[in-house]
């Protein structure tokens, strides 16, 4: 270990529309919602992930709130590039005085352009990166989800994320066909949000949606253990005063079926693409689920009815593809498929 490799931080990042995790000395050390407060007199940055989303729906004229990820790109390169600092600050906050070179590997969606993977690299190098590898995220939950990525064995995965919906399949160290669309978490949260306003005349945030999501969100009308109703608070469109609702996890299930339709047709799609042998492996191994989105209540049943496939869905969903870019981190030189 040389003087310099002292010197260099090592971080695994998995930059993500609704949530930023970053993985240091295999753990991981930040885990915030992907959105920072700036105030519109001078454009600084007043806070970052959970202290900016307490503020989210909340502000007055002389603060915005911005979520700098916009299905699961850079929309706002700024804003990404302070949250970015921000955040690599948070991991040792006492080490101010110095400040050590930055090695990263940053997870970028499957289905992204070359003006956006170059918007994701500088936006890393403004924050003080010396070193970005890029890893697309399919292939970081397989690795995060425990799957040998090397082996000569077709595995799906389908990563439902806040931004975008990656569906891979993977063999070989390589993604052989891919399908990225953009329905995914935040779809789900604005489909309740119209759903609300047309059928119970109520207007609802975006926090407010996510919470209903979470608390009674389903992909089937019909569950074994179902949620409880759950009580929803927001103005109403006739009066314009606060009031309260009620909400089941049927309703829900109805408001995202639209959705849940476009993914499914993807996931499809993809199998349509896969050459046969990966198809009779697939078959075997069947289809593996992660990200935020892979949680809805009954969504990996609904894709097991409609594929005839086995599904599977990661144990902590939420970090797979974290934990699979900070096993990249530490496989650089094995790893042939990270872009420089």
């Amino acid at each position: 270990m040389g003087l310099f490799d002292f010197f260099t931080q090592e971080i695994a990042i998995d930059l993500g529309t609704a949530n930023t995790l970053i993985i240091y000395n295999d753990k991981v050390v930040v885990d915030e919602p992907s959105i920072v407060a700036i105030d519109r007199a001078s454009n600084r940055v007043i806070a970052v992930g959970k202290k900016a989303m307490q503020m989210h729906g909340k502000t007055h004229e002389n603060i915005k709130t911005n979520r700098p990820l916009k299905d699961g790109v850079i929309a706002d390169f700024q804003a990404a590039e302070h949250m970015i600092r921000e955040m690599i600050k948070m991991i040792n906050p006492k080490k101010r005085f110095f400040n050590p070179s930055l090695k990263m590997v940053i997870c970028i969606p499957s289905g992204i352009t070359e003006v956006e993977k170059r918007a994701v690299r500088d936006s890393a190098e403004h924050a003080g990166a010396k070193e970005v590898y890029l890893i697309r995220e399919p292939m970081a939950a397989a690795i995060g989800i425990g799957i040998d990525v090397e082996e000569p064995m077709g595995n799906m995965i389908i990563d439902i994320g806040g931004g975008t919906s990656e569906i891979a399949v993977i063999a070989l160290g390589g993604i052989v066909c891919d399908k990225s669309i953009r329905v995914a978490g935040d779809e789900f949260t604005s489909d309740i949000e119209d759903y609300l306003r047309r059928q119970h005349n109520i207007l609802i945030g975006e926090r407010t949606a996510e919470r209903i999501k979470i608390e009674v969100g389903a992909a089937l009308p019909e569950l074994d253990n179902p949620p409880d109703d759950y009580a929803v608070h927001g103005r109403d469109l006739m009066t314009g005063i606060p009031k309260e609702i009620t909400v089941s996890y049927v309703e829900i299930a109805h408001a995202l079926d639209k959705s849940i339709s476009k993914i499914e047709e993807a996931i499809l799609s993809a199998l349509e693409m896969t050459p046969p042998e990966l198809s009779a492996d697939i078959y075997k191994t069947g289809i593996y689920m992660a990200g935020g989105g892979s949680m809805l209540r009954g969504l990996d049943k609904r894709i097991q009815m409609k594929t005839k496939l086995p599904v599977h869905v990661a144990e902590d969903p939420l970090r797979a593809v974290a934990r699979g870019t900070g096993i990249a981190l530490k496989n650089i030189e094995k790893f042939q498929f990270l872009e420089r």
